[in-house]
């Protein structure tokens, strides 16, 4: 696999989305750095824990699973010989809590889930480490009864608190009148007494802190200075003590150190499983069976990415079926198809649930090749054609009988003859390589070479001629035609216009017939009239003359030495609308000669709108051509 690969399919989309639904950072990277794997019995045995994961969540969606970075730092910390702060062992104490939980929640989950139930088992009864912790840390802070020696320590400390507090009180009231204020204020760490500058020498005592100004003096009364230090070295012994008591219980959690490894690799693995599930239930995710040899079967497959707005599509490619050439009409859901085979290929390899119905066969992939290009603007056409077939010229390469290759419009971007002998001669070699391929095309005479090449099928994308709209349903077995015949008779093109369009592109007749009550209104009616010479010739009702020039001919300006190609025309004075430069200019038809056909400039049924239509102006269409968009508008563009 690839980058390419991976941001083509937009495997890297479906990563992200699945790490939502993980609880723990740790989970959320490690879905993140996903990549598929060939490994089948890792595989089947995983896609079987997610089913049950699914099954348990079904039942009840919180599952108790907590933070992992914290106790890691925890940990790292105490080997680095450092103690575990008071704060830190909250956070332990409630890693130790979801521990037990998370062990009674999966207590009872062995008939839903008789795999990953058992998981929890690894998760050793800490309740004696967690005792010693509660028993020693409260509220975040070292308790008063941790040691003996702590106790007395901060019962003595309470008493000279108090003696202070007393004596304060009596040195305010003494010195009251040479105050700045009337309360003592700690400075330092140390009571002092606001006195005025002036009143210095009435104190006794030493001088700690004084105002911005200099008018306040803060002083640490004599009588204060033996309490003050007192107390100091009852809290350095505080301080020493909990550090001990810290030193030894971190040494206590340290002596667990692998059972705590393996709790919380036990609850990263449960994140892991429950955030498949979760995203399993939110598109509706099936396991894949893999195929021991290469048959593809999906059935009733939706793109996962498409949400509602996706199409089901069911295709079966057996092991006798090595490529299927996929034909049919632009935007009729041809790379889509490859795109959701491709995609749903990488995430079972990912242990990730596909989006299809039960019983969907897939092989295991070594590779997945993807040669899938947007449509581009007609200067572009060289650098694109080129950049593909570097492509295509490393899949060449590399490709084996392990190899998935999604191959869109293979060929195109060059003159059609030529792009029909490449994309025909690569099919060809990679088929020889045994790689299974999926390719799409608007050449037909690949399709008769996928009729007559052995492993090949053909497939169409349907479209519906009575809505003319796409259906995005694939049809095996059959090419698509361009239909473009039936779309213009549907829309009311004369017969005999599309029989005479008919022996031009095909070489044969063929009858095309309109209902008989439009036959029979006036624009159709035809007459016989004669021609300069004297002839009878026929003609319809009101027909303009025949068109010297059609769309995408390429014509020449010999006024201007220039070439452009044809957008619309002619009208009433034979005049036509060339493009010439990106700009559209007006050229009577006596003004231009023909210097390539359209047809042998790009493919059937080329989507003319690249040429002629800016970025923009197709973005909008193709979303009104999809639904309604309430204040969205298309103005045409000249």
């Amino acid at each position: 696999m690839n980058t390419r690969t991976f941001e083509t399919l937009e495997y890297n989309q479906i990563v992200e989305r699945v790490s939502q639904f993980a609880m723990t950072q740790e989970a959320k990277q490690s879905i993140l750095e996903l990549e598929p794997t060939r490994e089948r019995r890792h595989l089947e045995r995983l896609h079987e824990e997610v089913q049950e994961a699914v099954a348990i969540i079904n039942i009840n969606s919180h599952v108790p699973i907590h933070s992992l970075e914290d106790v890691s730092q925890i940990l790292d910390q105490g080997k680095k010989g450092l103690y575990i702060r008071p704060s830190q062992f909250s956070a332990l104490i409630s890693f130790l809590d979801h521990c037990q939980k998370l062990k009674r929640f999966m207590a009872d989950k062995e008939v839903v889930a008789p795999t990953i139930y058992l998981y929890a088992e690894s998760i050793s009864d800490l309740s004696s480490l967690e005792g010693a912790i509660q028993e020693t840390i409260r509220h975040g802070q070292v308790d008063d009864y941790a040691s003996k020696e702590l106790t007395k320590i901060r019962k003595q400390i309470g008493v000279k608190e108090q003696r202070r507090k007393e004596r304060l009180e009596s040195l305010k009231k003494k010195y009251r009148t040479s105050m700045q204020e009337s309360h003592p204020v700690m400075k330092n760490g140390r009571y002092t007494l606001p006195i005025k500058r002036e009143n210095r020498n009435k104190v006794k005592g030493t001088i700690v802190d004084q105002s911005s100004s200099g008018a306040t003096l803060f002083i640490e009364p004599a009588e204060m200075t033996e309490a003050q230090e007192e107390l100091h070295m009852l809290k350095m012994s505080e301080e020493q003590e909990v550090e001990q008591i810290l030193y030894t219980l971190t040494g206590e959690v340290l002596g667990h150190e692998q059972e705590l490894h393996i709790a919380m690799e036990t609850m990263h693995q449960y994140d892991l499983l429950f955030a498949r599930a979760k995203y399993s239930r939110s598109i509706n995710g099936a396991a894949p069976v893999f195929s021991e040899g290469f048959t593809i079967d999906l059935i009733e497959a939706r793109h996962p990415l498409l949400g509602e707005n996706a199409v089901p599509l069911s295709i079966r490619m057996g092991e006798s079926e090595q490529a299927l050439l996929i034909t049919g009409p632009n935007t009729g859901g041809k790379t889509v198809t490859l795109k959701t085979v491709g995609l749903l290929a990488l995430m079972a390899q990912s242990g990730i649930p596909i989006p299809a119905g039960e019983g969907s066969q897939l092989p295991i992939f070594q590779h997945v090749f993807v040669d899938i290009g947007d449509g581009q603007s007609l200067d572009e056409n060289l650098s694109t054609f080129s950049s593909r077939l570097v492509n295509l010229i490393d899949i060449l390469r590399q490709a084996n009988d392990h190899s998935l290759l999604l191959l869109d419009e293979i060929g195109s971007g060059t003159d059609p003859r030529e792009g029909m002998g490449l994309a025909t001669a690569i099919l060809d070699q990679l088929s020889e390589k045994g790689s299974t391929i999926l390719a799409t095309t608007h050449y037909g005479e690949m399709k008769e070479f996928a009729d007559q090449k052995e492993g090949f099928i053909n497939g169409a994308m349907e479209f519906d001629l009575e809505t003319l709209q796409p259906t995005y349903q694939l049809h095996l077995g059959t090419s698509g035609k361009s239909q473009a015949f039936d779309i213009a008779l549907k829309l009311g093109l004369h017969p005999d216009i599309l029989e005479e369009a008919y022996a031009i592109s095909y070489n044969e007749e063929n009858k095309f017939d309109l209902a008989p009550e439009i036959l029979q209104a006036d624009s159709y009616k035809r007459q016989v009239s004669i021609n300069r010479y004297g002839r009878p010739k026929s003609s319809l009702k009101k027909e303009k003359v025949k068109p010297k020039f059609k769309m995408g001919d390429n014509v020449h300006i010999p006024s201007e030495e220039e070439n452009g190609i044809v957008y619309t025309g002619p009208d009433a004075k034979g005049n036509y609308r060339v493009q010439v430069k990106g700009e559209k200019r007006t050229y009577n038809h006596k003004r231009l000669t023909l210097s390539i056909p359209a047809e042998e400039l790009y493919p059937e049924n080329y989507d003319f709108d690249i040429l002629f239509k800016s970025k923009e102006y197709r973005k909008i269409n193709k979303q009104l051509d999809k639904k309604h968009v309430e204040g969205l508008t298309l103005d045409d563009e000249e």
